[in-house]
């Protein structure tokens, strides 16, 4: 139960970071000094907790007696090659806090949050795509499912696309397809390294272009001591260190497919705390809506266990 409640944690921690953005700039903050702030953070706690497992490891191992050459395979030294791709891989990252982020100033937070999870099925469009192969009937449902849910979770049945902002919109949505690019490509980057320095490196790829496009004059103009410095801790917090560190723990005991309907949790989580926090209408029809975007987020994976337990069923004659 434990490594559910992990998955679980983490993807609820991601939830929260809308909530917290729209409260940084009603405080006058910047787009780039909010996502500075986060990924200053995040390369901070991301690198301390790379070290420190390290540490830990190589301790824990040398108390059981076990050789040093085991620890120096866990945690390989990566060549250049390998760290440069991860840094790429990090990329996205960036790209999606950036246009989801500024998108939150156009839009309500939990219409944005709602245009983010269209990165479930634009990621089965790219696949489609790049291997030339029709999704099947499972997937086609989905997309169904997902496609009035977002209509209805939107509010766009009940007042209509002339009532939105075109450019948060947009934004929104650009989000959901560097996400989706995020999602594909990480997952195949350099996956022999140790997660904890995988993610550091990540990161710092993501800072480092973020530095290019904002450069951090925040650190240097006595604002980082300002609030910014508390919203930059609980983003770097809730978005960069804990979910990483959760979904690490819980993830390779319950599985991917798991992970992933457990993971869904973010969307309602971000639904409520535009509603509670921010006082966003959010009606019940929307509240429906935002159930049926869960169902179809759900069903691939369900498909997927209903399938492995039938065929892992014995047939007796």
């Amino acid at each position: 139960m434990k490594y559910y409640l992990s998955v679980l944690a983490g993807a609820m921690s991601y939830g929260i970071l809308s909530t917290i953005v729209v409260l940084a700039y009603g405080e006058g903050y910047k787009l780039g000094e909010v996502v500075g702030a986060q990924l200053i953070t995040g390369f901070l706690l991301s690198w301390m907790l790379a070290l420190y497992t390290k540490f830990r490891t190589k301790r824990k191992s040398q108390a059981n007696g076990k050789a040093s050459g085991a620890v120096a395979q866990v945690f390989k030294r990566l060549t250049w090659k390998q760290r440069l791709i991860l840094m790429a891989a990090g990329t996205p990252t960036v790209i999606t806090g950036l246009v989801y982020y500024q998108s939150l100033r156009y839009i309500p937070a939990s219409l944005a949050i709602i245009l983010l999870f269209q990165f479930t099925w634009i990621s089965v469009l790219i696949q489609a795509i790049s291997k030339r192969q029709r999704p099947d009937k499972v997937t086609f449902l989905t997309l169904i499912i997902l496609f009035g849910g977002t209509l209805l979770a939107a509010g766009f049945l009940e007042q209509g696309l002339g009532e939105f902002n075109g450019l948060g919109i947009a934004l929104g949505l650009m989000a959901a397809v560097s996400y989706s690019l995020f999602v594909l490509f990480s997952g195949k980057a350099v996956p022999s390294a140790h997660p904890a320095f995988r993610s550091a490196w990540m990161v710092t790829g993501g800072l480092i272009l973020l530095c290019i496009l904002f450069p951090p004059t925040f650190l240097f103009n006595g604002l980082i001591w300002s609030q910014l410095l508390v919203f930059g801790l609980l983003l770097g917090f809730f978005g960069a260190f804990i979910p990483p560190v959760l979904f690490a723990i819980g993830v390779p005991h319950i599985g991917g497919d798991m992970a992933g309907i457990l993971g869904a949790v973010e969307l309602p989580i971000a639904v409520l705390l535009s509603s509670i926090v921010l006082h966003e209408h959010v009606s019940g029809l929307q509240w429906f809506g935002v159930i049926i975007v869960l169902i179809g987020v759900a069903l691939p994976e369900l498909y997927k266990l209903r399938m492995r337990r039938s065929r892992n069923t014995p047939i007796y004659s």
